[in-house]
C-alpha cells in the first residue's frame, strides 16, 4: 500500500459507512446513534484499482482531556498525525455546524492534505449543504453517498489529485514483483507442519472492565486503544499488528461480553456479534479474568464458548499487581481452573498485570506453545498402536450382550486436532468411554489445554448386499 488515509468528521456524518464501503466489507459497526466508533480502526481500501490504507476514527466532540470524549478526540488526532491524507466528511443534508469548523481548524494545524467530502448528497435539499461546505476553505467538496456507493469514482480522482499520482501508485510495481518472487519461491516446496513465519492470530476476550485494552496497549508500548475506568468502552473488535521475538502477531481487542439476558440495546448486540466473529477468526483466544473476582459464571461461559468453537484457549489472571498473598492465591486459582474447566485439562493459566507489564512474556510464551499444540498431527500408525493399548487396558463396554469393537483410528484434521474411529456400533458407545479416550490422548501425546475432537464412523458390512438379495 502506498499511502494512508484517515476518515475524520463530527459524529454521525457516515465515517464508518464510508470505511465499510472502501474496504468492501462490513468491518466497522454502523448505527444511527452518534458516537458508535471510539477507537481508530485500520483497513485496506480499494477504489477502481487505487489501493491504500484507511483509518476509521471517532467523531470529534468538544470536551476535557480527562473525559471519554476527550480521549476519543486524542485517538482521532493520533490518526490524523499518522495519515498522509485526511478525508474530511461533512453532512450535506444537515449543513455545516460549529464542530465542522473546529475540526477544519485542527486539520489546518496538522498541515496534512485534505479532501473535503460531502456525504449524504443523495438526500433531498443536500445542494444547500454542499455549497455551504465551500465556507471551510478546504477546496471543492466532493459529493458522495457512502450508503449507496454514489460518487466513489469522483472520490478516487480527488484523492489522486490531492496526493499526486506518483505517491498514489508508487508501490504497485514493487508489490507485483514481491508477489512473483513469493510464488517462485513457494513452487515445488512442501508446506511445513508448523510454520512460525505465519502471523499468529490472537483474540483477547473477557467481561467488561477486565483490562483487555490496557493489556494490548502494554504489549504495543503505546496508547493505541481507548482505555479508562468506564466499563464497556470498546465496541468494535480492533486488530493491531506487532512482533514478539521475531514472530508476527495479529491481536484483536474485543468488546466485553456480558450475560445474554443483560444485553438489550441494539448497539451492544452488534458489539457482541463482532466479538464472536473475532473469536471464530482467531487461532488462540486469551480469556482475561479479574484476579480479584475470577471465575464468575460469565467467565466460565466465555471459556466454554471458546472451547466449543475449537480455538486454543489461554487464561490470563489480570490485575495481579493488586493481589497481596500471591503464592496462596495462585495455588487456589490453578486448583479452580482444573476443577471448573475439566473439558480442557492442563489449560495454561498465567498471572499478569496489564497496568505494569508483569507476566506478559510468560503469557505470550503460553500463547505460542498452545498454538503449536493446536496444530499437532499424529501419524495413523502411532494412533492405532495407542488405540489397541487403550482397549487392552479398558475394553469398550458390552451393550445388550454385544461387545463394541473399535477397529481403526486416524487423524482427519488439525486446528484443533480431530480424530475419527471406525466402530462397530457407534450409537451404543457411551460418552464416558469417549472421555476416557480424550484424556488418554492428552496424556500420552502431550496435548494439554486444547480442545480435542473424536467422532465415530460405522464400518460397512460386507454381507449386507447378500442379505438384501435374499
Amino acid at each position: 500500500m502506498s499511502f494512508t488515509v484517515a476518515i475524520v468528521g463530527r459524529p454521525n456524518v457516515g465515517k464508518s459507512t464510508l470505511f465499510n464501503r472502501l474496504v468492501g466489507r462490513k468491518l466497522a459497526l454502523v448505527d444511527d446513534t452518534p458516537g458508535v466508533t471510539r477507537d481508530r480502526r485500520p483497513g485496506e481500501a480499494r477504489i477502481a484499482g487505487l489501493k491504500f490504507h484507511v483509518i476509521d476514527t471517532a467523531g470529534l466532540e468538544e470536551s476535557g482531556p480527562d473525559t471519554l470524549e476527550g480521549r476519543m478526540r486524542a485517538q482521532t488526532e493520533a490518526a490524523i498525525a499518522e495519515a498522509d491524507l485526511a478525508l474530511f466528511l461533512v453532512d450535506a443534508k444537515a449543513g455545516l455546524t460549529p464542530a465542522d469548523e473546529t475540526l477544519a481548524g485542527i486539520l489546518r494545524r496538522h498541515g496534512k492534505p485534505v479532501v473535503l467530502v460531502a456525504n449524504k448528497a443523495e438526500a433531498r435539499g443536500a445542494e444547500a449543504g454542499l455549497y455551504d461546505a465551500w465556507r471551510l476553505g478546504l477546496g471543492e467538496p466532493c459529493p458522495i453517498s457512502a450508503e449507496h456507493g454514489e460518487g466513489m469514482l469522483d472520490l478516487r480522482d480527488a484523492i489522486v489529485a490531492t496526493i499526486g499520482e506518483e505517491a498514489a501508485f508508487a508501490s504497485e510495481e514493487a508489490e507485483a514483483k514481491t508477489d512473483v518472487d513469493v510464488a517462485d519461491a513457494a513452487d515445488g516446496e512442501a508446506e511445513p507442519v508448523y510454520d512460525e513465519s505465519k502471523p499468529l492470530r490472537v483474540a483477547i476476550v473477557g467481561r467488561p472492565n477486565a483490562g483487555k485494552s490496557t493489556l494490548i496497549n502494554r504489549f504495543l508500548g503505546e496508547d493505541r486503544l481507548l482505555t479508562g475506568p468506564e466499563a464497556g468502552i470498546t465496541r468494535d473488535s480492533i486488530s493491531v499488528e506487532w512482533t514478539w521475538r521475531g514472530r508476527r502477531i495479529k491481536m484483536f481487542d474485543t468488546a466485553g461480553l456480558r450475560r445474554k439476558a443483560r444485553v438489550q440495546e441494539k448497539l451492544e448486540k452488534l458489539s457482541v456479534a463482532d466479538a464472536l466473529r473475532a473469536i471464530r477468526f482467531a487461532e488462540v483466544v486469551v480469556v482475561v479474568l479479574d484476579a480479584a473476582i475470577p471465575y464468575e459464571k460469565q467467565d466460565l461461559q466465555i471459556a466454554d464458548l471458546v472451547i466449543r468453537e475449537g480455538r486454543a484457549p489461554v487464561i490470563a489472571f489480570n490485575k495481579w499487581d493488586m493481589v497481596e498473598d500471591r503464592q496462596e492465591t495462585l495455588t487456589e486459582l490453578h486448583e479452580e481452573t482444573e476443577r471448573l474447566l475439566p473439558q480442557v485439562r492442563g489449560i495454561r493459566a498465567v498471572p499478569i498485570s496489564g497496568q505494569t507489564g508483569e507476566g506478559l512474556d510468560k503469557l505470550m510464551k503460553a500463547v505460542t506453545d498452545v498454538h503449536r499444540l493446536w496444530n499437532t498431527r499424529i501419524s495413523t500408525a502411532r494412533l492405532n498402536r495407542w488405540l489397541e493399548t487403550m482397549q487392552v487396558q479398558h475394553p469398550p463396554p458390552a451393550v445388550s450382550g454385544r461387545r463394541i469393537r473399535l477397529k481403526y483410528m486416524t487423524q482427519i484434521k488439525a486446528r484443533p486436532p480431530g480424530f475419527i474411529i471406525s466402530c462397530s456400533r457407534p450409537e451404543a458407545l457411551p460418552t464416558s468411554y469417549t472421555r476416557y479416550l480424550v484424556n488418554g490422548l492428552r496424556q500420552d501425546f502431550k496435548l494439554p489445554g486444547i480442545p480435542l475432537r473424536i467422532s465415530y464412523r460405522k464400518g460397512d458390512n460386507p454381507f449386507a448386499p447378500k442379505k438384501k438379495r435374499r
